[in-house]
Order: C-alpha cells, then structure tokens, then sequence
C-alpha cells in the first residue's frame, strides 16, 4: 500500500506567511494494522536549497563561508556558523542557482559543477530538500571579494584554508552545520583520501 493512500489531508491552517511559510496540517494517518490515526503536523516550508563544496586539488585547499545564523545563535552557537556556500533555488535550476550562488558568496566564478547527491533537510519539519555540489576552483576564477547581498541581510566571510585544517576543525566539533559536515565527510572520501 502505497503512503499516499494512508494519509488524509483534513485541514490546512496557515500560522505563517513572513519570510518563509508555516502551516499546521490536520491528518489521518493509516497505520499498518488499518486504523486511522489522527496527527498534527507544523510544516515550515522555506524553499529547496543547493550547496556546494568549493575545492582547489593543486593547492588542497577548500572555501568555506562564515555568516550570522540567527536559529543557530538562538541554541547557543554564539559565534557565526562556519559553512559551505548555499541559497535556495528560487525556482532556478539547482546547477545554475549553486553555480550563482557561489560567486554571490565567494567571490569565486566557477563553470562547471558536479552533483554529488541530495537529501531532504530536516525531514520533521521542514519540505526543504537540499542538493549537494563540488566544484574545482582556481585562483584566476576568483571575480570579486563575494561577501553576499547586504538586502538579504548577508555579511560573509569568505575562508580559504587547507583542507587538512578542515578535518581538524570537524574532529574538534568546530564545524557544526551538517550540510558542511556532509561535504567535508564527502571531501575526505573521493576528493582528498586522506
């Protein structure tokens, strides 16, 4: 029996609509004994997103980005998150939207990308699927100083270092976005054996 046989949609309430949407759903929910179970859901709905890890194999290094997460400094991460460049589509393709998106960020202009796999983000409570990216970079593709739209409220710093120094930071619980942890886990396996 397939899943959208086992759910009904009773109620949809809109909690929401300022930067990303909100909504509560009211369902039945088919168990595996044939009951029907009421539930409760509030599902944030912010956009799908891509990231990518941006890497440089002659120099072996990688780029990260440091901006203000407010979520995250709201549970205690009191300095700014530590991550690899990502944006939502907005209704773009996701290579052409990550490729964009890095240079917005970065400062970097890089042609080709590779999709590496994608995931859903927090599957509890958001729509949100994520798609993942590499992409070599070079010094000569490097077009502005990056930094992100200051109307979007962005203020980034953009991080060269060795990515050895990358592995150091996530053994020591310095990264803790997961899509970074992803790419770097990702990194360390087909990119830079270590």
């Amino acid at each position: 029996m397939s899943l959208k046989s086992r759910i009904k949609i009773k109620q949809v309430t809109k909690l929401s609509d300022n930067y990303f949407q909100l909504d509560r759903y009211d369902i039945e929910y088919q168990r595996q004994n044939g009951t029907w179970q009421p539930q409760m859901r509030e599902v944030y709905d912010c956009g799908d997103a891509a990231t990518i890890l941006l890497y440089n194999l002659q120099k072996q290094t990688i780029i990260l980005i440091k901006q203000l997460r407010v979520p995250c400094f709201l549970n205690g991460h009191e300095a700014a998150l530590l991550e690899t460049p990502a944006g939502l589509l907005d209704d773009m393709a996701p290579e052409k939207r990550i490729i964009e998106e890095a240079e917005e960020e970065t400062g970097f202009k890089i042609s080709k990308v590779e999709k590496i796999y994608e995931g859903f983000a927090c599957p509890g409570a958001l729509t949100q699927k994520v798609h993942f990216f590499i992409g070599e970079y070079k010094d000569n593709d490097k077009v502005s100083d990056g930094g992100g739209l200051e109307e979007e409220g962005e203020e980034i710093e953009v991080i060269e270092m060795p990515f050895k120094a990358a592995v150091k930071m996530l053994e020591n619980n310095e990264i803790q976005d997961m899509k970074t942890i992803m790419l770097l886990q990702y990194a360390m396996l087909k990119i830079f054996p270590l």
